[in-house]
C-alpha cells in the first residue's frame, strides 16, 4: 500500500458524510431515530427529517434533555442518534452521558460535529479539544474519529449494528475525500503506506496532513508506515505493535490535546508491551481561537510541516 495510490475525489466536509449516512440508515432501518439540539443544518440532518418526520425529534437547545430522551428511546429498542456540536455533545452533558447512557450500557450513538480547531471562526468556546479523552475514559464507550467524508459515512452506518454506546466525532470544513475504496471496520486500523524507518499513526483530519507529510518525507529518503486509526477505542493494538517492531519509533497525530487523546492511548500500549521513542503532533495544553481551519492547524502545531518535524525528531531518538 502506498499513499501515491490514493485517489482524491474532491473535497467534502466530514459532517456531510454523517448526514448522508444517517439518511441512508433511515431508509433501511426503521429503528433509527434522530435527535437534534437546534442545529439541523449544521449537522446535515435535514434530509433524514424530510424523509422520516415521525422519527426525528427537535429537542432545541436542551442537550442534557436530549441525552436523557435518547437513553429512554434505547431502552425501548430504538437506535437513537443524537446530533449537536462536539463541545455540547460532551462537555455540556458529561453527567447525563455517564449516568444515563454509559453506566447502563445504552445503545445510544452520540454524534458530534465541529470538533477541534478546524471549527474555525467560532472560536475557543466551541473548539473542544478534550472530548476524545473524556469519552474514551467512560467504560464501554466506543470512540470513533473518521478522517474524511467517505469514512464518516461508513462509520455512521456501521455503528447502527454495534451494540452499545458510541461517540462519533467529525468536523466542519471541506476536506479531501480519499478513502472511498477502503474498507471500514470498527476497531481496525488501516495501513495507508508501507515503510521501514518510522511509524506515523494519525486520526481524523490529521490523516490527510500525514499523507502529505509522507510524500514529502519520501522525497527526503525517509520511509514511513502510515496508519489511519479511525477507532480510538477499542484501539487496534496489533497493527500498531506490528509496525513499531519494524520501525523502532513512532509519532501520533491528532486534532486534540496531547493529554488524553490517541497519543496517550498509544503511549500506554507501548509502555506495557514495547517501550519506543514517540513524538506527539497535537495541541499542547492550550485553548483555541478564531481563525481559518488551516491557519489554526498551523498555529497550534498540527500542519503538514509539524508532522515532518516530529518524524525528524523521533528518528534522532531511535
Amino acid at each position: 500500500m502506498s499513499v501515491n495510490n490514493l485517489t482524491v475525489n474532491g473535497k467534502k466536509a466530514t459532517r456531510d458524510g454523517f448526514g448522508d449516512g444517517l439518511t441512508e440508515l433511515g431508509r433501511n432501518n426503521p429503528d433509527i431515530v434522530a435527535l437534534c439540539a437546534d442545529l439541523l443544518g449544521s449537522l446535515k440532518m435535514d434530509q433524514f427529517k424530510k424523509e422520516n418526520p415521525e422519527r426525528f425529534i427537535q429537542v432545541g437547545i436542551a442537550e442534557a434533555n436530549m441525552m436523557g430522551i435518547a437513553a429512554g428511546l434505547a431502552t425501548c429498542g430504538k437506535i437513537p442518534y443524537t446530533g449537536t456540536f462536539a463541545n455540547f455533545s460532551t462537555g455540556r452533558v458529561y453527567d447525563q452521558i455517564r449516568q444515563s447512557i454509559a453506566y447502563s450500557d445504552k445503545n445510544v450513538k452520540i454524534c458530534a460535529s465541529h470538533a477541534g480547531v478546524t471549527l474555525g471562526e467560532d472560536g475557543a468556546t466551541h473548539q473542544i479539544l478534550e472530548d476524545i479523552g473524556m469519552m474514551k475514559m467512560l467504560p464501554g464507550m466506543t470512540v470513533i474519529n473518521p478522517c474524511d467524508y467517505a469514512q464518516t459515512k461508513a462509520a455512521t452506518i456501521a455503528i447502527a449494528n454495534h451494540e452499545g454506546p458510541v461517540y462519533l466525532r467529525f468536523g466542519r470544513p471541506s476536506w479531501p475525500v480519499f478513502t472511498e475504496n477502503l474498507p471500514f471496520e470498527i476497531g481496525k486500523g488501516i495501513l495507508l503506506n508501507e515503510g521501514k524507518d518510522v511509524t506515523i499513526v494519525a486520526t481524523g483530519h490529521l490523516v490527510w496532513k500525514a499523507v502529505e507529510a509522507v510524500k514529502q518525507l519520501e522525497n527526503e529518503g525517509i520511509s514511513c508506515d502510515l496508519i489511519n486509526i479511525h477507532t480510538i477505542k477499542p484501539l487496534d493494538e496489533d497493527i500498531i505493535l506490528r509496525s513499531v517492531r519494524k520501525t523502532g519509533c513512532i509519532i501520533s497525530a491528532e486534532e486534540h490535546q496531547r493529554n488524553g487523546g490517541l497519543g496517550d492511548s498509544i503511549a500506554q500500549l507501548l509502555a506495557r508491551n514495547l517501550p519506543t521513542p514517540q513524538e506527539y503532533v497535537a495541541v499542547n495544553d492550550q485553548f483555541g481561537e478564531s481563525g481559518t481551519p488551516d491557519q489554526l492547524l498551523e498555529k497550534y502545531g498540527m500542519g503538514t510541516s509539524d508532522v515532518v518535524t516530529a518524524v525528524r525528531n523521533v528518528l534522532k531518538r531511535k
